[in-house]
């Protein structure tokens, strides 16, 4: 076999729809005989059905032979592991020999042989008889089994080369990882279709022979090329409205479901149905931790399920066609979809692009191969609303073929690809990464212009989405909020595709998850593929979290006593959710309210405000809610769907914004649910000392009462409370998020010497109840530092109060990591926080949209963010006053709080989640304020809003005795 070949198959029948038939079918997936070779030059003779394999392995297929012991997997993300030197493949090149052995039932005739996947090149045999090979991974094949079937037992050989001239289109930022990883079947089916429906209710198909009913709108005997209207109820990924019909043939009858939508650009603008489609999207590659991207039926639902409850609304199937099952659940629950031909080349762009397939004449069947394919395979697919030419193959003739017969085979859907700004070949001009400036320059057409006027004006005319932004990986993305007000603001600006879905972690025994070099690859890209907006298993990141209060389909704005609420769905009205207001007094909850809201939305009187009013210095938030009123096919009645909060008392004092409402004599609109006093629990506590009282010295000793005691000569801190402690002193680092690493933060924070600050006391000062402790902290090897001078008064409750002055010296570059204070306390001292701020979850200055302003209760643990690769994690912000069991602290007005059982140092340092080992210590943060988030591993850094600068500051804290 000539791996090297530059054609994608022999043997092939026609590609054709992915149909639901009942002719006979016969399931090959299961348990098969397996060898592997580490060369492909291996004897034939296995294909032979009288050949002996008692001595191979067993396999199961789908799968990926690497995750079951084979050899081992390896992650790149732009760079080949192999030489670039196209078609060309190395000698070392791992063979999968694979052989199934099954009864042909009785009265079988005829037949295809049907792959859904298979990495990277397959060579068939059908009981000693060669039928062909066929690349193109992540598309199907089929070849005519029918002249070699035998009557009872036969036997099925395939063999899998992992390299191949393939290969060179499937560079796409995933493992490798060869195998037959998708569904193989032995079916008589024959038929195609291609139904045609519009959302004015025209319906049509193709299918030479075939009957089309339809009988829920009436439809009987519809002959292929004949077009009828019919009173359809349009097809939308928020009412994914279906019809079953059938098609009968001679010999079978398919089943389909078919939504009835179109798909147009008008004036620059991306159209559903005629009305203005604003993608809220991801991208979607095929993973599970330990099978790979042999996913089953199940973890498809489970994504389009979590993609429907956090507001995601469309998926770019990056960067390949996915399962054909996962286009059906698209279609049933709802999503748009840009469909992504199996193409990438990104590799070439490292040799100047010289050589790349996309320019190359030779792969050009290759590529129109896989284009009719997966445009043939989905075409029956109303989720499927744009064909994408593929990803990152830079620029060349064979781009123009692949969209010249996709324009003629299926001109109802619009082309994109990113790789060509000049847009030459597609409708929609497409970005990856762009900034938020260059965005809104796009939005308002006054993007820079290309050198061809032709092209310039007619890129001009087309609508705009990023395929990929807001890089997902760690701790992020940032900038979420800025980029959908953008889009939400330009009619040109269809939205994108948060780049991506999830962690590409494999489960591995000794390291939690392995990325990129666990499985000693002398080439790779680390942790790249740990970009996901879920975790391996699929748990939801902060990040998913703040993707959803983005997506919100509904937006809420409070004033004087009311709320407007306003519809953002495109395509339904309000009347599927439920409206609840609920008022707060420090995070308890003392009135709840159910609003009525009109179907179109509008503006409605809110509950009286004045709840809890009793006691002055309590917060009283309310918080509006929008809830599913029934159970959806993606989520059970109760749901929440949106969310916002504003404060009715006191006024705020910190940035939160929030608008006073004042108190009405009017009752409020809805019916009452529950109806309370305040809280018992106590309000936040006052950062004032109510009585100061002298500290005293006892020996080497300063003691305040409540068994607090600093020491006489530096004063620092050695007791709170009878706890052994050490700091509180300022902290200007943080363990490197991903962003910072690969944006370049941390190597600049590295060469200051943030990492490794000196701390020293020019002076410790008591005078009565107060205790003055003035030091510097400053790197070695600079001149730059941070005066720190600590006041310490002492309560006679036994509280502290500690206020920090922050002044810097010198020209600092440039942001810093954080601005705050770091001690640490006994091991067993603290266990679980109760806090109120906002949570539950992390926030970050860009990031934690998520977080809501309440009361909260959190182990330790739980307060950890389990990012696949360690990092900054769990901050928790605008923090009035944390409980941390023995002691309870409190902002003037609020700071931000990280409590964990290891160093910042170890956080650092460690590369998996098990190389973090709790000590014998709490590391508790309290901060002023920390460096932004971004998306700096790929695109655009942190808004500059967002940057913390070294500025003079004053922080105030007070610590309180449980």
């Amino acid at each position: 076999m000539d791996l090297e070949t530059f054609a994608p198959g022999s043997g092939l029948l026609a590609p054709r729809a992915a149909l639901h038939s009942d002719a006979p079918a016969l399931d090959l997936n299961g348990t098969w005989r397996f060898r592997l070779s580490p060369h492909a030059d291996v004897p034939e003779d296995f294909a032979d059905p009288g050949y002996d394999d008692t001595g191979w392995d067993e396999l199961p297929v789908p799968s990926h032979w690497p995750l079951h012991g084979h050899g081992a997997p390896a992650y790149t993300n732009v760079s080949y592991p192999f030489p670039v030197d196209p078609p060309h493949v190395p000698d070392e090149n791992p063979t999968g020999d694979h052989r199934r052995v099954f009864d042909l039932p009785e009265g079988w005739s005829g037949g295809r042989l049907r792959f859904e996947g298979a990495d990277s090149l397959a060579r068939v045999w059908l009981n000693g008889h060669e039928l062909g090979f066929w690349t193109g991974s992540r598309l199907p094949a089929e070849f005519d089994a029918g002249p070699w079937l035998r009557p009872g037992r036969n036997v099925l050989a395939v063999r899998v080369h992992q390299w191949s001239a393939a290969s060179y289109l499937e560079d796409q930022d995933m493992w490798w990882l060869p195998g037959i990883f998708r569904d193989v079947t032995l079916t008589q089916s024959t038929a195609d279709v291609f139904v045609r429906a519009t959302h004015d209710g025209r319906l049509s198909f193709d299918g030479p022979g075939g009957r089309l009913d339809l009988p829920e709108l009436g439809v009987a005997g519809l002959e292929p090329g004949v077009e009828v209207r019919v009173a359809a109820e349009p097809w939308t990924a928020e009412t994914p409205r279906l019809y079953d019909a059938t098609v009968t043939f001679p010999g079978e009858t398919v089943r389909l479901r078919v939504g009835f939508r179109t798909i147009s650009i008008e004036d620059g603008v991306l159209l559903a149905n005629g009305r203005p489609l604003l993608l809220k999207g991801v991208n979607r590659h095929e993973f599970h931790p330990a099978r790979g991207r042999a996913v089953t039926r199940e973890t498809m639902r489970e994504d389009v399920l979590l993609m429907k409850r956090h507001n995601v609304n469309a998926v770019r199937t990056s960067h390949y066609p996915p399962h054909p099952a996962f286009l059906d659940l698209c279609d049933e629950l709802g999503l748009w979809v840009v469909d992504e031909c199996d193409l990438e080349t990104h590799g070439f762009g490292q040799v100047g692009w010289r050589g790349n397939p996309t320019d190359d004449p030779r792969y050009e069947a290759a590529l129109l191969d896989r284009m009719r394919r997966m445009v043939e395979r989905d075409k029956n697919h109303p989720s499927v609303v744009m064909w994408s030419l593929g990803n990152e193959a830079g620029v060349g003739r064979n781009l123009a073929v692949m969209a010249g017969w996709a324009r003629d085979r299926d001109p109802s859907r619009p082309l994109h690809y990113e790789g060509d700004w000049s847009c030459a070949h597609t409708d929609v001009y497409s970005r990856m990464y762009a900034s938020h400036a260059e965005v809104e320059a796009i939005g308002r057409r006054a993007e820079d212009p290309l050198d061809d006027p032709a092209l310039d004006a007619r890129r001009r005319a087309m609508p705009f989405l990023q395929c990929e932004y807001a890089h997902a990986m760690g701790n992020g993305p940032g900038g979420l909020a800025e980029y959908q007000e953008l889009f939400e603001r330009h009619p040109r600006l269809a939205g994108g595709f948060v780049w991506e879905w999830i962690d590409h972690g494999l489960a591995h025994p000794a390291l939690g998850y392995a990325y990129g070099g666990d499985f000693g690859e002398p080439l790779h890209d680390a942790n790249f593929v740990i970009d996901g907006l879920v975790f391996p298993d699929r748990t939801p990141s902060p990040g998913l979290d703040d993707l959803k209060k983005v997506f919100e389909p509904v937006r809420f704005s409070f004033a004087d006593g009311t709320v407007r609420i306003v519809n953002g769905h495109g395509f339904r009205d309000l009347s599927h959710l439920r409206f609840v207001a609920t008022v707060e007094v420090e995070g308890e909850v003392v009135a709840e309210h159910r609003l009525e809201v009109p179907a179109d939305g509008g503006e409605v009187k809110l509950p009286d405000p004045a709840y809890g009013a009793a006691n002055p210095r309590a917060e009283r938030w309310l918080t509006v809610r929008a809830l599913l009123a029934g159970d959806e096919p993606w989520a059970a009645a109760g749901h929440e769907v949106a969310w916002s909060q504003t404060r009715l008392s006191p006024s705020p004092a910190t940035d939160t914004p929030a608008t006073d409402l004042p108190a009405t004599d009017t009752p409020p609109t809805g019916t009452p649910i529950i109806d309370g006093g305040v809280p018992a629990s106590p309000a936040a506590p006052e950062t004032a000392v109510p009585q100061a009282v002298a500290l005293v010295r006892d020996g080497d000793e300063l003691t305040a009462p409540g068994g607090s005691a600093f020491d006489a000569r530096t004063g620092r801190l050695v007791r709170l409370f009878g706890l052994d402690v050490t700091g509180p002193r300022l902290d200007l680092w943080r363990a490197p998020t991903d962003n910072d690493r690969y944006g370049g933060l941390e190597a600049r924070w590295r060469a200051l010497g943030l990492h490794r600050l000196t701390h020293r006391t020019d002076a410790a000062e008591p005078d009565g109840d107060t205790l003055t402790v003035r030091t510097r902290v400053a790197p070695a090897a600079s001149d730059l530092g941070m005066r720190a001078t600590y006041r310490w008064t002492a309560g006679a409750d036994g509280g502290l109060l500690l206020r920090v002055e922050i002044e810097p010296e010198g020209d600092w570059p440039g942001p810093i990591p954080r601005l705050g204070l770091s001690m640490t306390l006994p091991g067993t001292a603290v266990d679980r926080v109760t806090w109120f701020g906002r949570g539950p979850g992390e926030a970050y200055p860009d990031t934690g949209l998520a977080a809501r302003v309440g009361r909260w209760t959190a182990t330790l643990d739980e307060l950890q963010t389990p990012y696949v690769h360690p990092q900054e994690n769990g901050h928790r912000a605008e923090v009035r006053w944390a409980d941390f069991g023995p002691f309870l602290v409190s902002g003037d007005p609020v700071f931000g709080m990280t409590a964990r059982r290891w160093g910042t140092e170890e956080l650092a340092a460690a590369r998996h989640r098990p190389d973090l080992v709790p000590g014998d210590r709490v590391h508790l943060h309290l901060d002023l304020a920390h460096q932004g988030i971004g998306t700096a591993t790929c695109g655009p850094g942190t808004l500059p809003a967002y940057d913390l600068h070294a500025r003079p500051a004053t922080f105030t804290l007070r610590f309180t005795p449980a």
